[in-house]
This record gives structure tokens, sequence and C-alpha cells, in this order.
């Protein structure tokens, strides 16, 4: 099967995969000796992160398809999770435009193309196409399938409770269908990252390496914290974790919000079900569920908390300080909650968790 610009395009499809197969193309050696390769693989990289897309194609289709794999093997041998995330996001972004482009094309562009993507080639990729039936009133997907890719989207209108079931379908737009696919083309991508990396490939990337964590330490969300302080949470975090305590009513939203806080600064899962167990309609399993979801242990994917934008279009800002508006420029709840941390002195924190377990010890 010889490299088609349709692979290009698309490199995370099984006929891009197997054209590179057949092409017998020996990654090691493309490290090593294919400059072009590799800096539009790290280009692919550094746009995941600055951009969220991953930049334009490079003008010779073997280039632009043996980039992607190089990209994850960058991915995988920085190892970031933040860095693991926003790479699959952002190769799902990038398709996804693409593809939109392309079930929207007139005739005479079709015609002057010699080769796109359907809409039903891109179902048969994922093995949707039992699952996708279009009808009159708009696309019916096998609830099962719903369920699987509408996981990973964020706000009410995905939750099950909010859509239209029949005979365990669940109805959707077009544009609505094409975000599930968006959804499919992240798993596909995040699938098995990090790959494990023979060290003669790995040595070819040192300098790769070395740019793509340059560029993710300039950026922010990537300091591991495992410190749990309250009384330092950003004024919205405050809020929605004393609504919490007081076993008041969460949007799924708000509870989305505070349980991928809790879980992004090092709060277990148990530790959190714990939390939610005075909320009304508190239910252990969906709880944990829900949560080992957000933390990447059932999902492909670790997420983080929204930022402030997010935030406040979601109605979730709440109390805005002066850190929020002349510190971290409304950026994000994790930049607020790093920031008060670094402006106190370590061994005068004192974490939440370990107070709990000496006010239970001195009680026994």
């Amino acid at each position: 099967m010889a490299i088609r610009p349709i692979h290009a395009r698309y490199p995370f499809t099984a006929a891009a995969r197997s054209a590179v197969d057949e092409a017998g193309v020996d990654l090691a050696e493309v490290v090593a000796s294919d400059d072009g390769v590799v800096g539009r693989g790290v280009e692919r990289v550094e746009r995941a992160l600055t951009e969220g897309g991953v930049g334009e194609p490079h003008r010779r289709t073997r280039v632009e398809l043996l980039s992607y794999p190089v990209a994850r093997v960058l991915v995988s041998l920085v190892d970031e999770r933040v860095l693991t995330r926003r790479y699959a996001r952002a190769e799902a972004a990038t398709a996804h435009e693409r593809f939109i482009e392309e079930f929207a094309a007139t005739a005479e562009y079709r015609s002057a193309r010699t080769e796109r993507l359907t809409r039903a080639d891109l179902l048969s990729e994922f093995d949707l196409t039992g699952d996708v039936r279009e009808g009159s009133d708009g696309y019916r997907v096998d609830v099962g399938a719903y369920l699987d890719l509408a996981a990973d989207q964020w706000g009410d209108e995905w939750r099950l409770v909010n859509r239209v079931l029949v005979d365990g379908e669940v109805l959707v737009t077009e544009e609505e269908l094409h975000e599930l696919l968006r959804q499919a083309v992240r798993h596909r991508v995040a699938e098995g990252l990090p790959l494990s990396v023979p060290d003669p490939v790995a040595a070819e990337l040192d300098e790769a390496v070395a740019q793509a964590r340059e560029t993710l330490s300039e950026l922010e969300l990537t300091r591991e914290i495992d410190t749990v302080v309250p009384e330092l949470f950003p004024p919205c975090m405050k809020h929605l974790l004393d609504q919490v305590r007081k076993g008041e009513h969460l949007e799924h939203h708000s509870r989305f919000a505070i349980a991928s806080f809790l879980t992004s600064i090092g709060m277990t899962t148990d530790e959190i079900v714990e939390l939610f167990q005075v909320n009304p309609g508190f239910g252990e399993e969906a709880t944990r569920y829900q949560v080992d979801h957000i933390r990447g242990a059932t999902s492909p994917t670790e997420y983080s908390p929204p930022s402030c934008a997010t935030m406040q279009s979601y109605g979730d800002c709440y109390n805005k300080d002066d850190v929020c508006e002349d510190v971290i420029d409304e950026s994000h709840p994790l930049n607020y909650y790093e920031h008060m941390l670094d402006q106190e002195d370590e061994d005068d924190l004192v974490d939440w968790r370990e107070s709990d377990e000496d006010e239970a010890e001195s009680s026994a």
C-alpha cells in the first residue's frame, strides 16, 4: 500500500499504520537521518502545548505521516500526563477540523480532490457503523457507544438524563455526532501512551525531548501538587468545598470542577468519595466511577480542573480576590493554589488529611 495524502491527514487510522508498515519504515533510521520528519514531529508536540492543534501539514506527504509516530515517541519520552493529555486533544482537534471540512465539501471540491474521508469511513474506523443511524430527526447512537464517548464531554447537555433516549438509542445532532467522533480520535491517539521506546531511538531524540520539556516547563499546570490546605484554595474551590461539606446539591459541572481540582492536588478516590457522602443523592459506586474517570484510572485521560474562564461561563466563579485578578490574571484555579503554596513556609503547612488523622487518633 502506497503512502497517500489521506494517510498523512489522518495518521491515526488503521490504513495509515498499514501504509507505514508496508513501506518498511525503520523508525530508528528515520530519527537518526531525517531532520524534516523529526522537526515536524517536534512541531506537532510544541503546537499541541501552545495552540491546542498540531499545526499546518508539511508539504511532503511522507514527512507529515511519519511525524505522527515520532511525535508519539516524543510524548512518551517526556512522559508527563499534562503533555499526553494536551497532545491527544490537539491531534483530535486538528482531525476534527479536517473531517468537518471534508464532510461538508462541495461537489467541485470533491472532484478536485482524489481522496477524502467520509463520515461512513470514520464510523467504520472506530467500529461505530452499527451503532449510529441517520434519521429524519438527526442521528441515533446506541446508548453504550454514546456513554463511552460522551463520558469525556464536559457539560450537563451530555449527561444521559438530559438526552432523548428511544429504544436504547440516544438522539444527537450532526454537530454532536462530530464531537463524539472527535472523542473517538482522542481515545485512539492516547491509546498506548506512553510507549516503550528503544534506547537507540531515545538517544537520537535527546535534543528534541529537551526542547519539548523546556516548552512544557514554561507552561502552567506542570507542577505535581500533593498538599491539601483548604484555606489556601482559590475562592471558587473554597465555595464548592463548603457546599459539599454542607451537603448542598451541586450541578454536574460544579461536581466535576471540585472533584478534578481535588484529584489534581493529590487526594485519593477514597478520600473524595468520603467527602461526597454527605451530598444528597450520593451513590458510592457512581461517585467512585466518576472520580476514577476524572483521574484517568478508568479512562485514557487525566482531567484537569476547568480554567477560570470556563468556571465563569458555568457560574462557578465566586468571590474573586486580588490574587485572582492581579497575580494569576484569572488563568486557572491550580495556578492560584500553586501561588498560595509558594507564599507559605513549607514547614508551616498542615495537610488537611494529616490533621483529620490526628483528630481521629486523639478522639480514639
